[in-house]
């Protein structure tokens, strides 16, 4: 069956990873996705080190690659006659930059007023540091992510995976997303743009919130939930789980599933208020039963009682749970040379359309369809030999 977004032509100018995660979600669902990078005579090079990386074919499946030299006045009017004929447009540059090349929304409006023009920054379009470049890990300390993240008293901690970047790019993609449907309803293309800096502080929430409602800034509990407990890591006799306690109903649940229906009566754990001003005595008590039990008996045991308990799995155990297994998050990309790479899903479930086995294809390589892509947009091959010996392409 044709997926949803096949009928959009989507311009990739994207580097490094906030935008290519935002066309990552368009390329999934079908859309016809072209990557655009500069050629070898230009510099070209892949920021993830190598296109066989997990990372690079990871963010770039799904996608046709041709090369344009943008810096040139044949290269940057081939990229707008493309611009004319798409639906998408999605950059990530630093802000000068699209307007220096002649390619903003602007420019490209000129050529297709119903064009959606995507763009991701590290800190906006606008406002003091608009011209800053914005990489993920900068952005996780000046969005105050770092403060929360951690044990207390051992200073700041990065979140493990570029979660700023990501964040903004699934944000992105959602933009585009809303706008092709404004687009459906009034024939209007427009400008969507976010920021990481912007998509952390959204990501923040209720921390957020507590702050922007009531002037509290939160601050680093480690493997503790802030607000709620017992929520949080606790030991077992082969290892460490997750568990969530909380609420009066699975509290009362879950000292009677661990023959300790006391505490549940006890004025310093009878409310949930109280069981947060003594939280660390609860962890305490609950931990040296919890460390009597293994980890299997423990995640039974809790979720039998309706309290939601699981293991803390390596990035391996992880995809091999039985459970991930059989959600299939891996899918084959059969590359020419490398063979299938197995590579992660859309976490995104349709019941009109089944889960394939297979993405379509492989991360491209520097301009491996160049040819064939100009020749869909109307290209003749004399065309397409003047623009290579002109070095546009």
């Amino acid at each position: 069956m044709t997926l949803p977004l096949a009928d959009y032509t989507v311009l990739d100018l994207t580097i490094a990873r906030a935008g290519p995660t935002a066309v990552r979600l368009l390329s999934d669902w079908g859309a016809n996705v072209i990557r655009i990078e500069a050629p070898a005579s230009a510099g070209a090079s892949d920021v993830t080190g190598d296109r066989l990386s997990p990372d690079s074919q990871n963010l770039h499946r799904n996608k046709r690659g041709i090369t344009i030299n943008l810096k040139s006045d044949q290269g940057r009017a081939l990229f707008l006659d493309m611009a004319s004929k798409a639906d998408v447009v999605v950059e990530n540059f630093r802000r000068d930059v699209k307007h220096r090349l002649g390619i903003d929304y602007e420019s490209v409006r000129e050529v297709n007023p119903g064009i959606v023009y995507a763009s991701v920054s590290g800190f906006g379009q606008e406002g003091p540091y608009a011209e800053r470049p914005g990489v993920d890990q900068v952005v996780q300390g000046m969005s105050g992510l770092m403060s929360i993240t951690g044990e207390p008293g051992h200073g700041p901690m990065r979140v493990g995976i570029a979660i700023s970047d990501t964040s903004a790019g699934m944000f992105l993609g959602q933009g585009i997303l809303m706008a092709l449907l404004h687009r459906e309803k009034t024939g209007e293309g427009q400008w969507v743009h976010t920021s990481l800096l912007e998509s952390m502080l959204n990501k923040l929430d209720f921390q957020g919130a507590r702050y922007t409602m009531n002037g509290d800034v939160p601050v680093q509990e480690g493997n503790n939930h802030p607000t709620n407990s017992p929520m949080g890591v606790f030991h077992t006799r082969d290892g460490m789980v997750n568990l969530a306690a909380s609420t009066g109903k699975m509290f009362q649940a879950f000292t009677k599933a661990i023959n300790r229906p006391e505490l549940a009566e006890d004025a310093r754990f009878a409310h949930a208020r109280d069981r947060i001003k003594n939280r660390h005595v609860l962890w305490t008590i609950i931990n040296d039963v919890t460390s009597e039990m293994t980890t299997g008996e423990l995640v039974r045991l809790a979720n039998d009682a309706g309290c939601p308990c699981g293991p803390i799995y390596n990035i391996g155990e992880a995809f091999e749970d039985e459970h991930v297994r059989h959600l299939k998050m891996t899918r084959a990309a059969h590359h020419p040379d490398a063979g299938d790479l197995n590579l992660v899903r859309s976490p995104i479930n349709m019941s009109a359309f089944e889960t394939g086995d297979s993405f379509d294809r492989a991360g491209p390589a520097l301009g491996e369809h160049t040819d064939e892509i100009l020749s869909e947009f109307g290209f003749s091959e004399e065309d397409i030999a003047g623009l290579r010996d002109a070095g546009a392409i």
